[in-house]
């Protein structure tokens, strides 16, 4: 079944929210699309609309989550880890917050919103800060199993969390260890290591490749343990990401293998420039973010 990883956090939240009086939620005007709209049916009095003010919004969960609270505040990407920068490395990462940013409608696939709201920077922004850590799952059921993780870890987290519908990797009642990559498929020579909607196209590449395939749903901190020997047992390695090819996925493998003897890494995503205004199969497809590109790029190389 084909599920956004949005709706599925709204509904997780809402879970989470009834069964801890301690979690508060705020929002940029945006509820009814991020979809904390669910947690504030269940309670309204612990959901905080900061209108269309981003940095006020992280300024007042970083306060909340100072005063003791589980603060979960979500806007698009593009907002919440673009305009509110400053704020969440100054009054969250800094004094180590307990607040979770739930970003929306991040990456291309945004659609006909353009470039303006297609965030494709956002991973790489949130990397860069200490403390944070850095989720990008695939489907509902990892979604729900990263907002119970960050829910239960102290500290700060960014979530990256897509407008459309996706199709499910797990099933319902997988047991999904977030901060673990997971093997989905076992391959001959080719590694793909993929992250967000792009575990779909990789697993569809790989069924032509005969490739491993690889969900990295962690980027931050990423899991060196399960990748670097996958990296040393493959003869080529290649980044799946709808993401920039600077500073995500790539360039977290990338800084793992420098320091480690690894195989050859090619990366996959957006090649350093903006997108552009269409529908989001299209968009995707022109910029090369699906299985047909993968394959391509990797009998290139």
């Amino acid at each position: 079944m084909a599920a956004a990883t949005r709706n599925a956090y709204g509904k997780k939240l809402a879970q989470l929210v009834e069964k801890d009086e301690n979690i508060v939620v705020l929002d940029a005007d945006l509820s009814g699309s991020t979809k904390t709209s669910e947690a504030k049916k269940v309670a309204p009095e612990r959901h905080i609309n900061a209108g269309i003010a981003e940095c006020n919004m992280l300024g007042m969960a970083a306060g909340l989550a100072a005063s003791g609270k589980t603060a979960f505040a979500s806007s698009f990407a593009v907002f919440a880890a673009g305009r509110a920068f400053e704020i969440i490395r100054n009054s969250i990462c800094y004094p180590n917050l307990n607040v979770k940013v739930c970003a929306t409608h991040a990456g291309l696939s945004v659609g006909e919103d353009g470039a303006s709201h297609q965030s494709i920077e956002d991973l790489a922004l949130m990397r860069s800060l200490p403390n944070m850590r850095v989720y990008s799952p695939c489907d509902q059921y990892e979604t729900n199993a990263v907002i119970e993780h960050v829910a239960k870890t102290y500290g700060p987290c960014y979530v990256r969390l897509g407008r459309g519908n996706v199709d499910d990797v797990y099933e319902e009642n997988s047991v999904i260890d977030v901060d673990k990559a997971k093997v989905l498929r076992e391959g001959k020579d080719i590694l793909l290591l993929a992250t967000g909607l792009m575990v779909q196209e990789a697993l569809k590449a790989g069924e032509e490749l005969d490739a491993t395939v690889v969900d990295v749903c962690c980027l931050k901190p990423i899991d060196s343990e399960t990748i670097l020997p996958l990296l040393k047992s493959h003869t080529k390695a290649f980044t799946c990401e709808e993401h920039s090819i600077i500073g995500g996925l790539f360039s977290a493998v990338a800084e793992l293998a420098v320091q480690n003897q690894s195989c050859p890494i090619h990366p996959i995503g957006v090649n350093d420039c903006f997108g552009e205004s269409g529908a989001a199969k299209e968009v995707l497809e022109k910029y090369g973010i699906c299985a047909s590109h993968i394959v391509e790029v990797v009998k290139e190389n």
